[in-house]
């Protein structure tokens, strides 16, 4: 195959050469490179040294970019499996090239960490992940990573397909991003907890065409029985945007108290926090001194998360300006009047419309209109 470099971060790979005429250019070589996901890697690439794993599993390698820039720009022990020869192969000489003491693994992954176990273990298939899910938390010890790319059966746009993949109804709402992410995070704890085992999240994040968890894996009965205590389902109305948070495995029914509509249920999913406030501030510091290339949006996406009001989903107040036939002011002007009536009030990185807010739908839409004087709906 034809080969060409391809350089991130300090570390510069050979990749297959790719059809930049088609409509999705990584799909047209022998072997997946995704440029898109530089961000995806770099933030990993920040996180792994303040968490200082003894080794570090690149499951599903392809050109072996990402275990490449973990050896090279993280100083950790890293080895890197793929079940097809012909990454094994490119693998192989990226290795030779580099310099480093990687270890190659040609071996399905679901099969290798059924024998070992590594104490990261890092996930980023192409499409879902949902099928090497069990043996990825059987094969880590304390962290486990999980990229997932099939963003319309987590968000509820191909429903059938989320509801067999997930085990878990999810819902086409403003916040579907969201829903994505809390969606596939629930789906990992039920996996989970099933060996005594429960999670807590370091920081995930939902980005364009991907979902992105950073897991760290806590061992016995109890830490299992905490983790699945924030597992429930949001239950959303179909006529307007209330929605409620309900904890539990199984849904109840309930009422919109503004349509008189019964709720509907989405999920199960995570409610809990997707970060850990001192993880994302140190994750802002390193960032500020790395040379990365897409080092302005992991900043952003960074301090847009740790200002985040910790709620389950997020406003869109363009479509709530919509409702209202109002032209909508400034999205600071939102989250000052919010914050005004008595509420916590911020922006979220699932969307540059969004808002995260306790406050009641009546604040809401009075912080979006300014007034009180058109009828609401």
């Amino acid at each position: 195959m034809d080969l060409t470099e391809a350089t991130e971060g300090k570390t510069t790979i050979l990749i297959p050469v790719q059809d930049n005429t088609t409509q999705f250019p990584p799909g047209s070589a022998p072997i997946f490179f995704n440029r898109r996901m530089e961000l995806n890697r770099d933030i990993t690439v920040l996180l792994l040294p303040l968490l200082e794993p003894e080794e570090y599993l690149d499951a599903m390698g392809a050109t072996g970019i990402r275990g490449l820039r973990v050896a090279t720009e993280c100083g950790i022990p890293v080895a890197i499996a793929d079940r097809d020869p012909k990454a094994i192969e490119l693998i192989r000489k990226n290795v030779l090239d580099s310099g480093m003491p990687i270890e190659v693994i040609e071996r399905d992954m679901n099969a290798l960490l059924s024998e070992r176990s590594f104490d990261a273990v890092d996930l980023d298939p192409f499409g879902t992940p949902a099928w090497v899910i069990d043996a990825a938390i059987r094969g880590c010890r304390r962290f486990l990573f999980v990229t997932a790319t099939d963003t319309a059966p987590l968000c509820g746009a191909h429903l059938k397909a989320g509801i067999r993949r997930y085990g878990a109804e999810p819902m086409n709402t403003e916040y579907h991003s969201e829903v994505g992410l809390r969606i596939l995070l629930g789906f990992v704890v039920r996996e989970t907890v099933k060996y005594d085992r429960g999670i807590e999240p370091l920081f995930c994040y939902a980005r364009e065409h991907f979902t992105r968890l950073h897991l760290r894996i806590l061992r016995g009965p109890k830490a299992a029985d905490e983790t699945l205590s924030h597992i429930g389902f949001l239950h959303q109305c179909k006529k307007c945007p209330y929605r409620e948070e309900q904890p539990g495995l199984h849904s109840v029914s309930r009422t919109c108290p503004h349509c008189g509509e019964p709720l509907i249920p989405i999920g199960p999913l995570w409610l809990g926090k997707i970060a850990k406030d001192e993880i994302v501030s140190r994750l802002i510091e390193v960032a500020g001194s790395a040379d990365l290339g897409t080092k302005k949006d992991v900043l952003k996406i960074l301090q847009t998360s740790r200002d985040e009001v910790p709620t389950s989903s997020f406003y869109d107040y363009h479509e709530i300006a919509k409702r209202l036939r109002c032209s909508p002011p400034g999205i600071n002007i939102v989250l000052q009047r919010i914050s005004a009536a008595g509420y916590p009030a911020s922006r979220t990185h699932f969307c540059g419309y969004g808002i995260r807010t306790t406050a009641p739908l009546a604040v809401i839409y009075d912080a979006v209109r300014g007034d009180r004087t058109t009828e609401m709906v």
